[in-house]
């Protein structure tokens, strides 16, 4: 190990510069440029996620974890395995998800951040409300439970509102279910989260078609459409296409079914998702 003094004097040669012009400015009391780094990494990773893009998304996650690593914040550390957990969920791979999720939860515990503490336990109530491992009351009343720590994070609290719809629909109560989600959507739209807006759209039509409001879906989806093109989500776009596809089926408009649904495998395919794009193809 170096003498300590070397670390010292490199202290002391920038001061002694500093100190021999009066008009040098005063320093920060703290410096964010790794901050602002993991927020650019986090951001990117957001947006491939957002697109479908999972693979990429975790490689800008690994930088961002790196960063964090490099910060040596525990908020920033948390933040970005609450976003791994939720592309590792969108994988498919849950087990890591949750694993990731309670992770986070117990150093959001331990460091005194009750929001991303908050943000951990819906994330993980959402998984296994999906996954038919937790009661949709058991749900609903976790996310109202966290409603006031996540209120001071407008996205963290949108995404509540979504949990709490897709519960309330699972409950079968359709109106409430939208209602939660619309304000969610009006938080997505208020700040141009486009993509996140569309996929709110997504989620009102699947409540829309579950209770049989075949037209209103179809309008969802076309307000979901409009969204995903602005932001030239392709993933979501496809996913819209796909979605479109169902609901005429259910109508027995047929023909459209299949345009829909051949629609959104030209889409898949140029994404280079040929399994998704066969699964389209086959249906009828």
């Amino acid at each position: 190990m170096k003498n300590p003094w070397y670390r010292l004097l490199a202290l002391l040669v920038p001061a002694f510069l500093l100190g021999s012009c009066s008009s040098a400015p005063k320093r920060p009391a703290e410096v964010f440029t790794i901050q602002s780094m993991i927020e650019t990494q986090l951001g990117l990773a957001n947006k491939e996620a957002d697109q479908g893009n999972f693979t990429k998304a975790l490689v800008f996650l690994d930088e961002a974890w790196r960063l964090a690593l490099l910060s040596d914040r525990p908020a920033p550390r948390i933040r970005v395995n609450l976003s791994r957990g939720n592309v590792l969920y969108s994988l498919g791979r849950t087990a890591e998800a949750e694993q990731i999720w309670r992770d986070a939860e117990a150093e959001a515990d331990l460091a005194g951040e009750p929001v991303l503490a908050a943000a951990g336990r819906v994330y993980m109530a959402r998984s296994r409300l999906m996954s038919g491992r937790l009661e949709p009351g058991e749900a609903l009343a976790l996310v109202e439970g966290e409603q006031n720590n996540l209120k001071s994070d407008k996205l963290l609290a949108a995404m509540g509102w979504t949990v709490r719809g897709l519960a309330e629909k699972e409950l079968g109560r359709y109106a409430g279910a939208e209602k939660s989600l619309r304000t969610a959507l009006s938080t997505h739209e208020g700040g141009n989260y486009l993509e996140q807006a569309a996929y709110d759209w997504y989620i009102i039509a699947s409540v829309r078609s579950v209770a049989g409001n075949y037209p209103g879906a179809l309008e969802a989806l076309n307000q979901s459409l409009a969204l995903d093109r602005r932001a030239e989500n392709s993933f979501g776009l496809a996913m819209d296409w796909a979605a479109m596809g169902d609901v005429y089926r259910k109508m027995s408009r047929k023909e459209e079914a299949r345009d829909s649904w051949r629609r959104a495998a030209r889409i898949f395919r140029a994404m280079d998702m040929e399994s998704q794009a066969r699964e389209m193809e086959k249906r009828d």
